[in-house]
């Protein structure tokens, strides 16, 4: 057997002419606004199921792009999300990204509470960076806290809602994406069971390369 590509850049642009081939076969036309967000999330699970399953409120690739290209803030659920998210790109665009998570005040106040810490990260989220993009790839509890916060006011420039599992998941995404589209928030989310951190970060990392111009691998500096 032989191994052939064995470079990241092209190993990258050899996956994304294999996810467009298979698309293709199977009668799948992407909205050209969603085929770098689509495709990086395939590309990112091998899971083509995405093409069925990914929503989009209007324009939320383009509103999304347009506030990272200004640096907004990504905040995530997950210490693996955030660790997943581009930081090359970040810096480029002078953005950040930043989870909450194992703060040990976050863990106090989550007992005092009788909450998850996750949605304890959304509030705190809220207060301080308002403005942000919030990407949940695991709690769907920060999901629905985010619901709550946008019916009290809040206005994030983007909710990604991708939680993983079988408690609350489908519901905190549907009640989530309504609350988005009742209130004009800009929103991406994972109908279904199916999510997790790595669609979260593939996520952002799609807006981000898309605003830093940085879709090929090449432009990344990868050959």
């Amino acid at each position: 057997m032989k191994v052939e590509h064995r470079l990241p850049g092209d190993i990258e642009r050899t996956s994304m002419s294999i996810i467009g081939a298979e698309l293709a076969e199977r009668g799948v036309v992407l909205p050209p606004e969603h085929e770098a967000v689509v495709k990086r999330v395939i590309h990112t699970t091998a899971d083509f199921d995405y093409t069925e399953t990914l929503r989009f409120t209007p324009g939320a690739v383009e509103k999304g792009r347009e506030a990272l290209a200004r640096g907004a803030v990504i905040i995530t659920d997950t210490n693996m999300a955030c660790s997943g998210v581009s930081k090359p790109s970040l810096e480029k665009l002078g953005g950040s990204v930043r989870c909450f998570m194992a703060e040990p005040e976050i863990a106090r106040e989550a007992r005092e509470r009788g909450l998850t810490r996750a949605a304890v990260c959304m509030e705190k989220a809220a207060r301080e960076y308002p403005g942000a993009v919030l990407a949940v790839g695991n709690a769907p509890t920060a999901l629905l806290r985010i619901a709550e916060l946008i019916g009290e006011g809040l206005r994030p420039a983007l909710v990604i809602g991708v939680p993983v599992g079988f408690v609350n998941v489908s519901e905190s995404k549907e009640i989530a994406f309504a609350a988005c589209e009742a209130h004009g928030v800009p929103a991406i989310a994972a109908m279904g069971r199916k999510g997790g951190s790595n669609v979260a970060a593939a996520i952002c990392n799609a807006l981000l390369y898309a605003a830093a111009q940085t879709l090929d691998p090449a432009a990344r500096g990868w050959q």
